[in-house]
């Protein structure tokens, strides 16, 4: 019978849990405090991980926390290497995921376009 989730889908779940609970509580630069990591795609060899993340605030500039995410990306491995059951562990790659902020986006003009129908 066939595995439900490939081996990337697991190993990348465990990656995305372990990573967020780092940034959340072992980490101590201020600009990693208002992101939120959304998915980790790992490589076909599992040697590069892109990790995206989004940030709390769409209106905030996100290159303060792209900087604080590449210098922590170190710590971040070698904690990683601590939690996973795996032989090496994938190099981060950050990535800003924008589609929350492109979800509101469309929702606000599909709202003011069903509002402008209404007063019709």
């Amino acid at each position: 019978m066939p595995r439900e989730f490939s081996r990337h889908q697991r190993l990348g779940a465990q990656m995305l849990r372990s990573l967020s609970e780092l940034l959340r509580f072992e980490t101590k630069d201020p600009s990693l405090a208002e992101i939120s990591l959304t998915a980790v795609d790992l490589s076909r060899d599992l040697s590069i991980a892109r990790v995206y993340f989004s940030m709390l605030n769409p209106d905030a500039d996100p290159q303060p926390a792209l900087d604080g995410l590449k210098r922590a990306a170190g710590f971040l491995r070698s904690k990683l290497g601590a939690e996973l059951l795996v032989r090496h562990v994938p190099e981060l790659r950050f990535v800003r995921d924008d589609s929350i902020a492109h979800g509101a986006e469309i929702s606000r003009l599909i709202d003011d376009a069903t509002g402008d129908r209404r007063e019709d």
